[in-house]
């Protein structure tokens, strides 16, 4: 059944045009000008994924003496965390700084993000009567994720705010599990033992993270990613029988506002294909497999996020130049191309080797990427040219 959603407001960034040409929303339209004329970007964009905190000793700093949770429902707070790598890096688009299990606390259900294990319920939700005593959220819960976004984007201005939700799946594997796991067996176990509870847990999964997606829009964020960290656990036909519906329910909230929608999970090559069907305008890629290979399996129009590898941040420069270059090439065939992380920042990355690859990026002329995405003759990717030279070895981190 499709959600309606509410139109943005007219003070929304997409709709004033603040972010509308932006080259991140350039990208994720297919390369195309909000008007929708084919179009290259004044820059190749790029943002990563976790680059908000973790890495920073700004955030470090600001998150002393308070938890995750509190500092993700401290407006003022996670509105600055938000914005620090933008202006620490220059990339193209903030993402929030959240966490997935948000909508769980704003639920009433007691979650905690404990250090070095990750969120961890007091109660599992693991029986038909435990999924029928969840409580529906009520929107007016959102009030402090409304006022951190509308923080966030006063701030922002013209670089787009990405918003963000956990996939039903990886809710729900959370919640089964009551804290991280690395085989998912519970989850996985009711698909097949109590797929009634389980279609019951992925759907009121699907409607949280579908609400939290949409509150986040509705008060100015340009985009939204929703992130499946844990679908790579599962076989195809899994995903596609237990899954794939409620991913798709989760971005039906979202449908029609007018905004980009980004699906991404790890470890999930062989099931892109299912998860383009989803719903989502880009699908975003691991490092576990090329843009070349993405390209092939979901056809050139599909735009694509990633997919640096996280391993090389650590790698001598000439390394990891080499490594940035490859991916921007590999991508070239796509409508659309976001240079990002295939995962998170690590904790221990230098934040000047992000600058840095950053930079690099922003020097690589957009044009031959888009001409090659429009099948022109003779257009080239990252390797050719004297546009690409970027940073000298010598320079920077």
């Amino acid at each position: 059944m499709t959600t309606t959603a509410p139109s943005l407001p007219q003070n929304h960034p997409l709709v004033s045009g603040l972010t509308a040409e932006a080259p991140l929303l350039n990208q994720y339209r297919g390369g195309r000008s909000a008007s929708g004329e084919p179009a290259a970007p004044r820059r190749r964009p790029v943002w990563f994924m976790r680059q908000a905190g973790r890495s920073l000793p700004e955030y470090r700093r600001l998150r002393e003496g308070t938890t995750m949770l509190d500092a993700c429902l401290n407006p003022e707070m996670a509105a600055e965390i938000t914005c620090q790598p933008v202006r620490r890096h220059d990339v193209d688009a903030a993402i929030f700084f959240s966490d997935i299990v948000i909508p769980l606390r704003l639920a009433g259900v007691e979650v905690e993000i404990q250090p070095g294990v990750g969120p961890v319920l007091r109660s599992p939700v693991r029986t038909a009567a435990d999924v029928a005593a969840l409580p529906e959220i009520d929107e007016v819960a959102f009030a402090p994720i409304t006022e951190a976004v509308q923080r966030t984007v006063e701030q922002l201005g013209s670089t787009p705010l990405i918003g963000f939700a956990g996939a039903p799946f990886t809710l729900a594997a959370y919640m089964v599990e009551g804290r991280p796991s690395r085989d998912h067996l519970g989850p996985r176990t009711m698909m097949h033992a109590d797929p009634e509870t389980w279609n019951a847990l992925a759907g009121w999964a699907a409607r949280a993270s579908g609400a939290f997606m949409r509150a986040q829009l509705q008060a100015g964020a340009s985009a939204a990613q929703l992130f499946d960290s844990w679908a790579g656990s599962l076989g195809r036909e899994d995903y596609q029988a237990h899954v794939l519906p409620h991913s798709a329910a989760a971005l039906d909230h979202v449908a029609g506002l007018g905004a980009p929608l980004v699906h991404f999970g790890t470890g999930t090559s062989e099931i892109l294909d299912l998860m383009r069907t989803a719903g989502a305008d880009v699908v975003g890629i691991d490092y576990r497999l090329s843009l070349q290979e993405a390209t092939r399996r979901l056809g050139p129009q599909t735009p694509l996020q990633g997919n640096i590898d996280p391993a090389y941040l650590t790698a001598d420069w000439p390394v990891l130049e080499r490594h940035v270059r490859k991916v921007i090439d590999d991508g070239a065939q796509a409508a659309g191309h976001v240079l990002n992380l295939g995962h998170g920042v690590p904790p221990e990355t230098d934040p000047q080797v992000l600058t840095r690859v950053v930079e690099l990026i922003h020097s690589i002329d957009p044009a031959p990427a888009a001409e090659a995405a429009a099948g022109q003759p003779g257009a080239g990717g990252a390797g050719t040219g004297q546009a690409g030279a970027g940073p000298s070895a010598a320079e920077g981190a």
